[in-house]
């Protein structure tokens, strides 16, 4: 019995393959995969770049500046499509495929899905050692792409041209599990790319994919309810996974209604506005006075769509020893942390089962209003920390109020790593649901810039990224301000100049140790001094304003709300003044020391970890 076949390059079945993958959102249907991110080498140039330029109106190529960035970029978009449209980022092979080993452990630790196409050694091995191959003595078959191994959901390398028949919807089906979903890698043997086979037309028909939506087990739920309806000061925490549920609406109805008041991880930030009635701040290390202060008296935790992480929970210091946990994940390895009842599921359609047989019960109706003066309170000392002074540097907190006052509703925030994760999920106040991108997860520098991109593309034009960034972090990794004038896609980077990696050296020296190698000042170097990042930002075709006060920041970022391309807002920022904290956090601290300061902080971190719930 004859098939029908259409003879293709594996590179070109892989392209076309793509092409005919689709996405509902909103009712409409588009593209699963919107484009490619590509650095083109001797490794995918000849074969892969073939392919996609014959489609480059249907599959749009992007070239980014460097493998690590652009695939930063394809992750902040599935962010900001919340996993339901995806990008490619395909590099060479050697250097270009072990760049991207940095974003997919970002991809893997946020659980975000991207596919990563990289290059591979010659499967017949006739030329080796090729240029750019490792060799391993005692295992020919290892190459620098196992390394993606351990931060990849789903990992294959393609040595047979038929062999993207099974894999390629296996990769697409673990990047959209919302149980495991995460970064999907594909190695192209160089040889076997350009090898034709004839490949069933079955395999290219058109194939509409959707997020799986796991209900949760009926017994489960009823234990849950139980479970709740005994609670005298219950909570919820809100995490990721209720963003990418698109259970936000949900969440915060059946909060209002049961009386619980809802606080956020770094993650889950954004899925309420600030004011909404039912929330009461971020929780943890870089959250507020009233999440952590309800967190420490609340007996049952409602935990939807987060994976608890130690800036969540203080590194298990933020709750009573006897408080009892719910844990609604889609994923069953978060869901049964520290003992919780695991109850796994979709979050919208477990909160919804678990709303509908909860009868008429609420929780205390003291608690809810307990809660919004806990959160008024912590307003006002946003508020104290914000207020404009006349201060001769600026503060972290000050920029932060400014930057937040002048941006549009629809406008995203973005932020990564240094200080301005926790000053921006402490005093950040949300206009819009889903504008705030806080990647904490792995806390990756070189994220920002790079992500800006992203949410540029994946907004398209619907408010503008505005990307706040520390000097270190933009000197880390900036080369994609001049991607984002070259394809037009702006963003808004402020940039916080305060000498180095300064919240790093808090760090440090709250720890006991003296400033070392954070601030440039306190670097091996002849003799320090301060980028010009206008002039760096200029040179790649960007526009950009260097502030002298807060006064200066004000009318800069009024004036870049105007502006028509990508735009740089730089002043120098406070190196010492933060908004405090009030939860532990568990670092390592030397056990002996000659330095007092050393011993002092170690005998204070071995109080923290006598509150630590160890597990249970």
């Amino acid at each position: 019995m004859s098939r029908n076949t259409v003879r293709l390059t594996m590179a070109q079945a892989l392209v076309r393959y793509l092409c005919n993958q689709f996405t509902e959102i909103d009712g409409e249907r588009l593209p699963l995969f919107a484009g490619v991110f590509g650095i083109f080498g001797h490794g995918n140039v000849t074969c892969l770049s073939e392919a996609l330029e014959a489609v480059q109106d249907q599959l749009p190529t992007w070239r980014g500046q460097n493998e690590q960035s652009m695939a930063l970029a394809a992750i902040a978009f599935a962010k900001a499509k919340r996993r339901r449209q995806l990008m490619v980022a395909a590099a060479s092979i050697g250097p270009g495929a072990i760049n991207m080993v940095t974003a997919a452990g970002t991809a893997h630790a946020n659980r975000l899905p991207v596919l990563l196409i990289a290059g591979d050694t010659f499967a017949n091995r006739i030329p080796d050692p090729v240029l750019q191959q490792v060799e391993h003595f005692n295992d020919p078959t290892v190459t620098v792409n196992d390394a993606f191994k351990p931060v990849s959901r789903y990992w294959d390398r393609i040595t047979l041209p038929e062999q993207i028949i099974s894999s390629l919807p296996q990769a697409i089906a673990a990047m959209l599990d919302p149980a495991d979903c995460g970064p999907a890698f594909i190695g192209l043997a160089q040889d076997t790319q350009e090898v034709a086979f004839d490949y069933p037309v079955a395999f290219f028909e058109p194939t509409v994919w959707s997020v799986p939506r796991p209900r949760a087990d009926s017994r489960k739920l009823a234990e849950a309810a139980t479970l709740l309806k005994s609670a005298k000061k219950p909570l919820i925490i809100s995490g990721g996974g209720v963003r990418y549920s698109l259970a936000e609406e949900k969440v915060a109805e059946f909060a209002i209604r049961r009386g619980i008041p809802i606080v956020e991880t770094i993650a889950g930030k954004g899925a309420l506005t600030h004011n909404h009635p039912a929330h009461a701040g971020p929780i943890g290390i870089v959250g507020s006075t009233s999440a952590n202060a309800l967190a420490a008296e609340a007996d049952v935790i409602l935990a939807i769509g987060t994976r608890l992480q130690d800036f969540t929970t203080g590194s298990w210091t933020a709750f009573r020893q006897d408080t009892k946990f719910i844990s609604i994940n889609a994923a069953r390895f978060d869901a049964v942390k520290h003992r919780a009842l695991a109850v796994v599921g979709d979050a919208l359609e477990t909160v919804t089962e678990l709303d509908e047989i909860l009868g008429e019960w609420t929780a205390d109706p003291a608690l809810l209003p307990k809660a919004q003066s806990l959160f008024a309170d912590w307003n006002k000392l946003l508020d104290q920390h914000q207020t404009i002074t006349n201060g001769p540097i600026p503060t972290y907190a000050q920029v932060i109020g400014i930057v937040n006052e002048t941006s549009k509703p629809n406008d995203t925030v973005i932020a990564a790593a240094g200080g301005t994760p926790g000053e921006v999920t402490k005093g950040w106040r949300v206009k819009d649901p889903n504008t705030f991108d806080c990647e904490f997860g792995f806390s990756c520098m070189g994220y920002e810039i790079a992500a800006g991109w992203g949410h540029a593309m994946a907004k398209a034009g619907d408010g503008t990224p505005i990307v706040m960034i520390g000097d270190g972090t933009y000197m880390m990794m900036n080369s994609d301000i001049y991607s984002t004038v070259l394809s037009g896609h702006k963003m808004i980077v402020v940039v916080c100049d305060n000498g180095g990696y300064a919240v790093i050296n808090r760090l440090q020296q709250f720890k006991g140790v003296p400033g070392f190698n954070n601030l440039i000042k306190d670097c091996r170097v002849k003799e320090p001094f301060a980028v010009d990042f206008v002039k760096h930002a200029e040179s790649m075709g960007a526009l950009a304003r260097r502030c002298e006060s807060l006064a200066d920041l004000k009318t800069a970022m009024e004036w870049a709300q105007t502006t028509d391309r990508t735009t740089i807002v730089t002043l120098v920022t406070d190196a010492y003044a933060w908004v405090p904290g009030d939860a532990d956090w568990d670092v390592g601290v030397p056990e002996v020391s000659d330095r007092e300061s050393v011993r002092q902080a170690r005998a204070d971190q071995e109080k923290i970890r006598a509150k630590q719930r160890v597990g249970v």
